[in-house]
């Protein structure tokens, strides 16, 4: 098979990209990227991997450009972000070009257009477009779906995840972070989807290893997705929280102060700045912690699903694994059109896979209960 992977020098990317290069299946994987100088080196790093791995400088803001880097290959994965800019032109120019796609998105109003805007074309093409393959959404869907799966009548799910302030990432991570906290994000709240302000609502979660962290309302695709493919979902809720220095954060969110594009744009300048002049040694790790609660035999019942791990390993294993899944069309879905992996990864095969990287989900927050 022949992969494409867009964003592929960048933090997450290049992880996608070593786990398919490392893949006894894959004939091809392109590091496509504005940044020739990083693809470069990391082609050079890959060299002697079982695939080959080679570079094409794509400009991502150019549909034509776009569509043409695409024709021919098997899947197109892409790590690039922002989303709110990026998805929607990138599955534009999958469906135009007819190859299947699968992406990190983790944004909720991307996902929603691609969803309403690209489902039905996909359908008439046979492809099978896959958004929000990462840690969160991501693993998180899948850990809904796996919960769900064991209850009769699954009713709310809640995303709880730690992303430490130094957890990595780079330029594109800072504009989302920034993006997520701002304006209103979308929640699942008795049967409908509500807009609450992001940041208005503060929790206490006990995550496993660190304990019990304040985590804030923000704007992820969980409670976009899960309500349309798990039905009957009555509430679904994304919360995060960062840890020590949470609040430095987290009150200018509250204060509006991300709320225009462009003062957004300011301070992620600031902060890639600070970053450049502070970074040093290897990101920390961060946890996340699925809930899902309903009934099971006329009881009510309730399911935990969490992990510790990176952020780059986590979601660059994550596209790479639902890329070759794509690819093999191993997938609970027989038609094609835009799905979020909790309706077309099968749970069990998925944290299999994960297990076989050395990156486990457990049942307790102590992490004595592996799943299978």
């Amino acid at each position: 098979m022949k992969i494409i992977v867009f964003g592929g020098a960048g933090d997450m990317g290049s992880k996608a990209v070593e786990e398919l290069a490392a893949s006894e299946e894959v004939r091809l994987v392109t590091i496509a990227d504005r940044n020739m100088t990083g693809a470069e080196r990391l082609r050079l790093r890959l060299a002697g991997s079982p695939a080959l791995v080679d570079v094409k400088g794509v400009d991502a803001d150019r549909h034509p450009n776009l569509v043409e880097a695409m024709r021919g290959y098997d899947v197109a994965a892409s790590a690039l972000g922002p989303f709110h800019r990026y998805e929607m032109r990138l599955v534009a120019a999958a469906v135009e070009a007819g190859v299947h796609y699968a992406s990190i998105c983790d944004e909720w109003e991307a996902a929603e257009a691609v969803i309403n805007a690209f489902h039905e074309k996909a359908r008439e093409k046979e492809l099978f477009i896959l958004t929000g393959l990462g840690t969160s959404p991501g693993i998180s869907n899948v850990g809904v779906r796996y919960l769900a799966e064991r209850m009769d009548r699954p009713r709310r799910a809640d995303i709880s995840v730690f992303q430490p302030l130094n957890a990595g990432g780079g330029p594109a991570v800072v504009r989302h972070m920034l993006y997520i906290m701002s304006g209103e994000v979308a929640a699942w709240r008795g049967g409908r989807r509500v807009m609450v302000r992001a940041c208005s609502e503060e929790r206490v979660i006990e995550f496993p290893r660190y304990g019990a962290m304040k985590v804030w309302n923000m704007g992820h695709s969980e409670p976009e997705t899960v309500p349309r493919f798990i039905p009957g979902m009555e509430e679904v809720n994304f919360f995060m929280g960062f840890g020590p220095g949470s609040l430095w954060v987290v009150k200018p969110a509250q204060w509006g102060l991300f709320n225009s594009a462009g003062r957004r744009e300011l301070i992620a300048r600031g902060i890639d700045w600070l970053e450049q002049k502070t970074r040093g040694g290897e990101p920390d790790w961060g946890a996340v912690r699925v809930d899902v609660w309903g009934e099971s035999q006329g009881q009510e019942a309730h399911g935990l699903l969490c992990g510790i791990g990176q952020m780059r390993e986590a979601t660059g294993i994550s596209l790479a694994i639902g890329t070759l899944m794509l690819a093999r069309k191993q997938l609970l879905v027989e038609e094609g059109g835009v799905y979020a992996p909790e309706a077309c990864l099968e749970p069990q095969a998925f944290i299999r896979h994960f297990k076989s990287k050395g990156i486990v989900a457990y049942g307790d927050l102590e992490m004595k209960k592996p799943l299978e």
